[in-house]
């Protein structure tokens, strides 16, 4: 099933045949559809699979558009979808008996989410929420069901991710165990820069926006407390703040014990 908004996704590779005056209807075509099994290979999910096999699945994903701040999946609702982002960021977060908000993960293009419920039924534990707006691709149970008896491959990775957000998970209760502030939020910190980390000659840096908010909720700690910690890390050199707001962690934030 091809959308709008895949075709939109995939609309700056398209140029490029465009722009060499190429008219081929044929070659568009193909263009067109080796284009948008790319967009499929870089979800890590489907990384291994062949172009006839990646073409398979996405004739059975239906995609769907939701604006900042929308409400993908609320809390306690028992999903018959698995989800994935094609474009755009999402929250996974709880609410506290007095309405706090605990965020749980972050999840960028690329990665998934709802497949829990597909594989035990149960509801969904947290809410999943558009941070911005978001392109998301649905795949119903029956055919994750039928990806998971039928590809091998998509068994193993998913295996694979699975490991690695038990992993995940490991390090936040390391992280919530820490009294002191500048410890949670130096873990928090190394955690987001084995994932959205690019190393550079000068640091290493975090190619994912958070305002300070996220970083409380995500440490169980106030705003002021993170923006305190982040203002002298600052002034002492361990972090600086690029263009785009992305953290850069210098050399000197290593030395920080924890």
């Amino acid at each position: 099933m091809h959308s709008t908004a895949l075709k939109k996704t995939i609309k700056k590779r398209k140029r490029k045949v465009e722009a060499s005056g190429d008219q081929n209807p044929a070659l568009k075509i193909a263009y067109a559809k080796h284009a948008e099994n790319g967009i499929l290979r870089n979800i890590a999910l489907f990384s291994s699979l062949s172009n006839t096999e990646l073409h398979q699945i996405r004739e059975h994903i239906i995609l769907r558009e939701f604006k900042k701040n929308q409400t993908i999946l609320g809390e306690e609702e028992t999903s018959q979808f698995m989800y994935i982002i094609i474009r755009g960021k999402v929250k996974i977060s709880r609410l506290g008996k007095e309405g706090k908000e605990t965020i749980l993960s972050m999840h960028g293009s690329g990665e998934f989410f709802g497949e829990l419920s597909l594989i035990d039924g149960k509801t969904t534990p947290a809410g999943v929420i558009a941070v911005e707006n978001s392109t998301v691709a649905i795949i119903s149970k029956y055919h994750f069901h039928s990806l998971l008896f039928t590809q091998q491959k998509v068994l193993e990775n998913l295996l694979q991710i699975f490991c690695s957000r038990l992993r995940e998970a490991w390090q936040k209760i390391e992280m919530m165990n820490f009294n002191d502030a500048s410890q949670r939020l130096k873990m928090l910190l190394n955690m987001l820069a084995e994932t959205y980390g690019d190393k550079t000659s000068d640091g290493t840096v975090l190619r994912v926006r958070l305002i300070h908010q996220d970083m409380a909720d995500m440490t169980g700690l106030t705003r002021e407390t993170v923006t305190r910690v982040l203002d002298k890390w600052k002034k002492t050199g361990e972090i600086k703040i690029l263009e785009g707001k992305f953290i850069r962690l210098n050399p000197e934030f290593y030395s920080i014990q924890l």
